[in-house]
């Protein structure tokens, strides 16, 4: 079964005795976009990841553009992590890290439009990262991919690409420390599918699996 979040919008932030003491110099905030298809997935992980940060002392937004949500229609979802308050709310120009679930969206969409050369971009494909970069209108950065589809159809029976895509991205970027990520997730697991135990240990094996067959890190 595919995931799912209550929340169309997540703004999570920490009790004020959690911030960091003033005159610290400014956190660095960590931008993601992602890009897929109505029904991957992408909203659901973009959430999935803004709980999991906080769960760790973040402070996080995720949240969708919002437009047609028609089933295989191209949409677009964020999320901001930050060590400190964010008071930005406007949609990701210029992110870290870009996520895109569906490769076919390479041709229809600039997936690559504003990513920082320093960042990276995460693709879904059983490809190698330098066969996707001429479809990259000339990004520079690190590429790397993840045959999510191949993972979820072996360990959940169905093209689920979200649940992989969501550990590709805690890999690549390290802004959770993995152990901390897998517990975390697994709670969640248990409380969304507490009568359903072979889709905890199905997500859970798409999970742990795709953080370690991603390439090009």
């Amino acid at each position: 079964m595919q995931l799912s979040h209550p929340a169309a919008f997540t703004v999570r932030q920490l009790p004020a005795a959690n911030t960091m003491k003033r005159g610290m110099t400014m956190a660095k905030m960590t931008e993601i976009r992602w890009h897929g298809r109505g029904g991957q997935g992408a909203k659901t992980a973009a959430l999935l990841l803004a709980d999991s940060a906080f769960n760790t002392g973040k402070y996080v937004q995720g949240f969708p553009e919002y437009g047609p949500e028609r089933m295989g229609a191209p949409i677009t979802a964020y999320n901001r992590i930050s060590d400190e308050r964010c008071t930005v709310h406007s949609n990701i120009y210029y992110p870290d890290y870009v996520v895109v679930v569906d490769v076919t969206l390479l041709s229809a969409v600039d997936v690559t439009k504003g990513l920082k050369p320093e960042g990276a971009i995460i693709i879904n494909s059983g490809k190698d990262p330098e066969e996707l970069r001429p479809l990259l209108r000339g990004y520079t950065g690190r590429v790397c991919t993840i045959d999510a589809g191949k993972i979820s159809t072996e360990e959940l029976g169905r093209n689920f690409p979200n649940t992989p895509m969501l550990g590709a991205v805690v890999k690549v970027s390290g802004l959770i420390d993995e152990e901390e990520f897998i517990e975390d997730m697994k709670g969640s697991f248990k409380h969304k599918f507490s009568t359903k135990p072979q889709v905890i240990e199905g997500n859970m094996k798409a999970l742990i699996r795709s953080m370690k067959e991603v390439k090009g890190l």
